[in-house]
């Protein structure tokens, strides 16, 4: 009964072309707008909550060798100075930490510079490809180097903008050649950032500036949190991956520590007995920018209540996300109300016109046996593909106007399977509850009368 009240439907929808085009536009607009705002609303609403994770402080900076001037009475290590221990496979560990987005791997320089003529005294850091995405700077022109350079040791280089001014006045930086200590790099690109170090640094691959200066040890490891209000834990965790990595709990080590004759309270008097110290030093953002310029017992109490700090944060930005999507949400629902509302009306109104041409069809049906329920069932299935029909029209439009809206104006769009699956539901749907009143009308007509119909 459904499939062949459905080719009456087909049948009767290409009597009528041009009528049932228009009465499929409304909703084809309707379902189009509910896609491309879907879309868009998705795309901005991913990246709301990526920014308010990723809000506040999420760097970790860890670097070899530890030393602290003055931790005696707070009961701190001193620590083992200038440290060759931290390795890549420090760096692909800390990876594997839940939690974690991005590391960059690092060493790191001062030497000259030269670009011809010019020359330069400048930080030159050995870095990741991550490095942008980790301190979120952008490119001023060209482009910061990939993973492929970086694997391939490929000698490429990226300037600060405020290095790139003073070998380069004219400023075409972009693919001339820079010498770092007697070896060739072509410039890459130029950073855009407002932050004076980084302004006036160079950036390689790092194991380029391994090579150069002879070692194979890093002398950081820049990690990036996923989420800000997780970088006390994670800076907790890489203390305990790292003491086991460089055996730092062992007898061996302990002893070695006392042979090295190092002056100073080199180990905490904790209750428990003595502890090799770190041969590293783990900070977060937020502990530097907080203990910053502050004495080592001040700064010490201030490093305790790191927790609760991450933990207000956290509470803080789920909040916030919370309100966003919500308003994400009843945005999204209202728009999507009044578009399927005015696609609706559209097929009532044509399927209104359509019974009243078809009364007689109509009587001629119930009098070769026709029940109420098979018109009706007729009816419904018409106004259904109108609005199914419509309604894969009009995703095919809102994938169409996302896809332009993201190229021209580079705003994120986001649809899901689920997103496509429930826009076809429910343009049948609606296609449905707009097409029974005049389906019932057309049920509930008397035979005789229908017949009668001019």
């Amino acid at each position: 009964m459904l499939l062949t009240s459905l080719r009456i439907a087909i049948k009767a929808l290409k009597a009528h072309k041009l009528r049932t085009a228009l009465t499929m536009l409304g909703m084809t607009i309707g379902v189009a707008a509910v896609i491309t705002m879907f879309a868009l609303g998705s795309g901005a609403q991913q990246t709301v909550s990526d920014d308010i994770q990723s809000s506040g402080t999420t760097l970790i900076n860890v670097r070899a060798g530890n030393y602290t001037r003055g931790g005696e009475e707070s009961n701190i290590g001193s620590g083992l100075g200038a440290a060759n221990t931290l390795s890549t496979g420090d760096a692909a560990e800390i990876a594997k930490i839940d939690g974690v987005r991005y590391i960059a791997p690092g060493v790191k320089m001062k030497g000259w510079v030269y670009a011809g003529e010019s020359k330069a005294y400048a930080s030159v850091h050995g870095t990741d490809s991550t490095f942008p995405s980790i301190h979120t700077v952008g490119m001023a022109s060209g482009k910061f180097f990939k993973a492929g350079a970086v694997a391939s040791a490929e000698p490429v280089a990226v300037l600060g903008p405020g290095l790139s001014d003073r070998l380069f006045p004219d400023g075409n930086a972009v693919g001339q050649t820079v010498q770092i200590r007697g070896t060739a790099f072509r410039v890459a690109g130029v950073l855009s950032t407002s932050d004076d170090e980084q302004s006036e640094s160079a950036y390689l691959p790092y194991p380029v500036l391994q090579k150069l200066l002879g070692i194979t040890h890093l002398h950081l490891i820049a990690v990036c949190a996923k989420q800000a209000g997780e970088t006390t834990r994670i800076a907790a965790e890489l203390q305990v991956l790292l003491r086991k990595r460089h055996r730092l709990d062992t007898a061996d080590a302990l002893d070695r520590v006392k042979r090295t004759g190092l002056g100073g309270d080199q180990m905490p008097h904790t209750g428990m007995g003595l502890a090799t110290p770190d041969d590293f030093t783990i900070k977060t953002q937020a502990a530097e920018a907080l203990t910053k310029g502050l004495y080592t017992s001040v700064a010490a109490f201030v490093l305790a209540n790191m927790p609760k700090v991450d933990q207000v944060n956290m509470q803080e930005m789920a909040g916030t996300l919370n309100r966003a999507g919500s308003t994400m949400t009843a945005m999204l629902a209202a728009t999507a109300t009044i578009s399927l509302i005015v696609g609706g009306i559209g097929i009532m109104n044509i399927m209104l016109v359509s019974v009243t041409e078809r009364t007689r069809e109509i009587g001629i049906r119930r009098a070769v046996g026709a029940r109420s329920a098979h018109v009706l069932m007729q009816f419904l299935v018409e106004a259904m593909t109108l609005g199914l029909f419509g309604g894969v029209i009009g995703i095919l439009l809102g994938f169409l106007a996302a896809f332009s809206v993201t190229q021209l104006l580079e705003w994120p769009a986001s649809v899901s399977f689920s997103a496509i699956a429930l826009s076809v539901g429910i343009s049948a749907s609606v296609g449905v509850f707009f097409g029974f009143y005049p389906a019932r009308r057309a049920s509930r007509l008397h035979p005789i009368d229908a017949l009668r119909h001019e």
